[in-house]
């Protein structure tokens, strides 16, 4: 995890980047998902939060899988090597080519900023407290690519900046990608990530630190813990597996209370103002059906009393949305970022259109207060604001996929959808 001095520039970077989400939002105030509530500005010049309560909430981003290497990678100032070890392309650059055949002429090279697009708008809006992340890539430009895989992606150290653009919190690093470059590539990320102020979840230096939980304060009284977990069905090699003394991924089998106990055991004696959030790769690509397996753990994460998010993610298009015991459970959260444009297959579930999801949380007890979605569309590296027949199709799924879990979603007048609680008591 992150040193002192790391922790100390997150914190600067945390003050900036509130200061610059009141002055660019206030003239969305109005259509903001929660007041403003008051700042507690530290005399000693630290974190500057703003005061966590039960009438405020706590509110979160979270998305699926940004996938910044290859195709990204390159259209970046500075690029890891291009050369690919794939069946059918061998050259990153050429996934830029595809999406421009597509789409249009990328600019080229790129700030940070530029793959983020309309998204950083939408993060000055809601302003959460706590960013989330599945980062899908090494962060290297050494290393070797895994053997028996036939993807390996990779962002050059230099573009974390494209992760402070967004001002990013946490990543989780449990996930079928982190190691495609072997033991150096993961390294290297976890020294570019600590180097950056930027903590990780789910893989780690040995198995007690891929196990632990990334924790970020929120004001005084609150902390969000985020727990990364992989299991084998997302595509996450046995070998991965993180153990005394060996760096790797913190992966799951399919013992359903031995992953619970493990959960409680970490998470020891909750605190009041605690939020825990188990984010969890896993299952395949492409489909809507949620399997018994993953429903059955995360209603057990939920039932053990210290779980109050899970954040499934690893198939390439949202999945449906459950809302169980008053707690949010995202069974997949489709892709927020890829360089896919071009390529051909399964268009019909539109991995082009994305979801950016803004829970807010009671800060005290964990119940979902509300969950507002902003949809996104892929064009060119970059996230668009969905017009709204995309939106309505996103809506549409959305509503058909959660129709066995009793969640629908609406749109509100400005594009974005906004889940229907009601009787939460499910």
């Amino acid at each position: 995890m992150p040193s002192d001095a790391c922790c100390q520039r997150h914190s600067r970077r945390r003050f900036l980047r509130l200061a610059a989400g009141i002055i660019g939002g206030l003239c969305a105030a109005g259509t903001r998902s929660q007041g403003r509530p008051d700042m507690q500005i530290p005399a000693s010049g630290g974190r500057t939060m703003p005061a966590a309560s039960a009438a405020s909430g706590v509110t979160l981003f979270l998305c699926g899988d940004v996938m910044l290497g290859r195709g990204i990678d390159q259209i970046m100032h500075v690029s890891a090597p291009s050369r690919l070890h794939e069946p059918f392309l061998r050259d990153a650059r050429q996934y830029v080519r595809l999406a421009e055949a597509a789409n249009g002429p990328i600019p080229r090279p790129v700030d940070h900023a530029y793959v983020w697009g309309d998204a950083l708008a939408e993060l000055a809006t809601f302003d959460p407290d706590v960013r989330i992340i599945n980062l899908e890539s090494a962060v290297s430009a050494h290393g070797t690519p895994w053997s028996g895989k036939y993807i390996h992606y990779r962002l050059h150290p230099a573009n974390v900046g494209i992760l402070q653009a967004a001002a990013v919190d946490c990543c989780v690093l449990a996930n079928n990608h982190v190691l495609d470059w072997g033991l150096t590539g993961l390294q290297d990320t976890f020294t570019t990530l600590e180097d950056a102020g930027i903590r990780y979840a789910g893989s780690g230096r040995d198995s007690a630190s891929a196990g632990a939980p990334a924790v970020m304060p929120v004001g005084t009284a609150s902390r969000v813990m985020v727990f990364g977990l992989a299991s084998p069905t997302s595509g996450v090699p046995p070998a991965w597996q993180a153990a005394a003394g060996r760096p790797g991924v913190n992966l799951i089998g399919d013992d359903v209370a031995r992953i619970v106990m493990s959960i409680v055991n970490r998470v020891g004696q909750k605190q009041a103002g605690d939020i825990v959030v188990v984010s969890i790769h896993w299952g395949g690509n492409w489909g809507y059906a949620v399997p018994a397996y993953q429903r059955e753990l995360a209603h057990a994460l939920i039932d053990s009393g210290v779980v109050d998010l899970v954040h499934g993610h690893s198939s390439h298009h949202p999945k449906g949305i459950e809302v169980y015991r008053d707690r949010l459970i995202l069974y997949g959260c489709g892709d927020l970022l890829n360089d896919y444009e071009g390529i051909r297959g399964h268009e019909e579930y539109r991995s082009e259109l994305s979801l950016m999801y803004f829970p807010t949380l009671d800060a005290f007890s964990g119940q979902l207060l509300r969950l507002t979605l902003s949809p996104m569309r892929i064009r060119r590296f970059r996230l668009h604001r969905a017009v709204e027949r995309d939106a309505l199709w996103l809506r549409d799924s959305l509503n058909a996929q959660g129709e066995p879990f009793g969640r629908r979603v609406s749109m509100d007048h400005q594009g974005r959808l906004i889940l229907e609680l009601g009787d939460q008591a499910a």
